[in-house]
């Protein structure tokens, strides 16, 4: 008998029946997964039933909401026939339930704002995201060097625009010390940030930052809180949603220690529309989401990947991916033809019945599954009937996201960005100008302004004051009260801004702790 059969609600995930419960293992479901399918086929509705056995069973989740449709789970079920049907179907009781939910939006609409530094995105992710080539890249590069020697906090857009056009002013005296400079790099890549503002992108850049561990709480039932993040707005600017996704991921990476094998995993994180993570990504960004895919299971992090056609993920990727659901398919064309096989081959073969045709018939609600058992091995594939959700199916209602969100304990914590004496008024200081552009008098402690900062890093001068970064002096650019809010997320955006060398500082992010070095 499989240990599949064996199993109670504590230690599995009920995902539907074939001939016998198709359960998906607590203690296995680390070793990530993959939902794929048609439009229309049956896929979030899969999604929500994963991320409320999850929950049910103390793991946080956190997931994107690209149409609004998860969003019901913060609502009880309303007993559709269909759903009640379906339960008696598979010989459980249907009792309509509800998870507690937190709602996040980069936009700040539909849920709490979330952030990021431009410290933390770093130079490789935010090539990516400005679509840069290798030379453009190089700049970016050489703009976080001056930053890290020069201890200047790269906080939000104005400040990497600050530094990039002091790049451009002394370009002839900065190629000798990094590498060449044109003023046609930095131009483009000045376009590109106007671009992302103008896509509202810079209201993702900025603090107070976002604390992962915020991301991994329970309730007082000892559930697991659902994170989901609004994407639907988002999804206007798929590059910028790729790249939050997979900056998230490499942040839960690099901050969370390792913990082995657990009996249930600390975060399951859920990755819609992944093929948007894949197209045209460079070599370099591919070897690094492999990697963290491997290794992050061992910080106790499951990652599952949704997404329309298994051809989305990268070979190196997939077979990393050890729990799998697969939705119909259609095989109109030879492209969907060549992805029924690929698909049809990935699964541990039932002697039953043929893989690659049941791809193509299978109905709504239904799907291929096979998940990992015993000591990790894939259970045979089987045509499965997918239990239905308890939770309300379809966007919650305004107000319910109101209240969730009232009710979150994070309200206040994030909703007011703040802007803090970073890289950008350092920057005018050293030009003796003031914030908005007004020359600053002369001091008498003969602060010689910009080019006393370059004389002294090329030997010939001392670099010119600059105002202290710690915590607790931060030279009266905020009140009390105001930094006490943010203290945690200033030290963390100081820690990814200072002292750090050419090699961690081209591979912070997602490549830094694997190949350069840790936070």
């Amino acid at each position: 008998m499989a240990d599949a059969d064996l199993v109670t609600d504590k230690d599995a995930i009920l995902i539907g029946k074939s001939w016998k419960p198709e359960n998906l293992l607590l203690k296995l479901a680390n070793r990530h997964g993959l939902v794929t399918g048609a439009t229309g086929t049956g896929k979030t509705v899969t999604l929500q039933v994963m991320a409320e056995g999850f929950a049910r069973n103390g793991v946080p989740v956190f997931a994107a909401d690209i149409k609004g449709d998860l969003s019901g789970i913060a609502a009880p079920g309303d007993s559709k026939p269909p759903f009640v049907a379906r339960a008696k179907e598979l010989g459980i009781p249907y009792v309509p339930d509800q998870f507690t939910t937190v709602f996040w939006d980069v936009f700040g609409e539909q849920g709490h704002p979330v952030r990021a530094t431009i410290s933390e995105m770093g130079p490789l992710l935010l090539a990516r995201l400005l679509d840069l080539n290798d030379t453009q890249e190089g700049v970016l590069n050489i703009a976080f060097r001056i930053a890290d020697e020069q201890k200047l906090l790269l906080l939000d857009l104005k400040d990497l625009r600050a530094i990039l056009s002091f790049i451009a002013e002394n370009a002839s005296d900065l190629t000798t010390k990094y590498g060449n400079v044109t003023a046609q790099s930095v131009g483009t890549i000045q376009r590109s940030l106007l671009v992302l503002e103008n896509q509202k992108g810079d209201m993702f850049f900025g603090e107070p930052a976002l604390e992962i561990s915020d991301l991994m709480k329970t309730d007082r039932d000892g559930r697991g809180i659902v994170n989901i993040m609004a994407a639907d707005k988002l999804m206007a600017n798929p590059r910028l949603y790729a790249t939050f996704l997979l900056w998230l991921l490499s942040e839960l990476f690099e901050q969370l220690p390792e913990v082995g094998d657990l009996d249930k995993p600390k975060l399951v994180f859920f990755f819609d529309e992944a093929h948007l993570l894949f197209n045209g990504a460079p070599k370099a960004l591919l070897t690094a989401v492999e990697q963290v895919v491997r290794l992050i299971r061992s910080k106790g992090v499951g990652v599952y990947f949704v997404t329309q056609n298994p051809l989305d993920i990268p070979d190196t990727v997939l077979a990393q991916l050890g729990n799998r659901v697969q939705h119909a398919l259609r095989a109109f064309t030879p492209r969907d033809q060549k992805a029924v096989r690929a698909a049809a081959e990935t699964f541990r073969q039932n002697p039953k019945f043929k893989t690659e045709e049941a791809i193509t018939q299978l109905a709504v609600g239904e799907a291929l599954t096979s998940t990992l058992e015993g000591k990790g091995t894939p259970t045979m594939v089987e045509r499965t009937h997918i239990a239905p959700p308890m939770a309300q199916v379809g966007p919650c209602s305004v107000q319910e996201r109101q209240q969730a969100m009232s009710n979150s304990g994070f309200k206040g914590k994030y909703d007011t960005m703040v802007d803090r004496e970073s890289a950008y008024e350092d920057l005018m200081k050293r030009k003796n100008l003031n914030p908005d552009g007004s020359a600053v008098e002369a001091s008498a402690t003969g602060d010689g302004g910009i080019m006393d900062t370059i004389g002294g890093w090329f030997g010939g001068g001392t670099p010119a004051p600059r105002p202290k970064t710690g915590p607790g002096s931060r030279g009266g650019a905020l009140p009390q009260s105001m930094t006490e809010k943010i203290i945690t997320s200033a030290a963390r955006s100081a820690a990814t801004s200072i002292g750090r060398q050419v090699g961690t500082a081209i591979l912070r992010g997602v490549l830094g702790s694997m190949m350069g070095g840790k936070r």
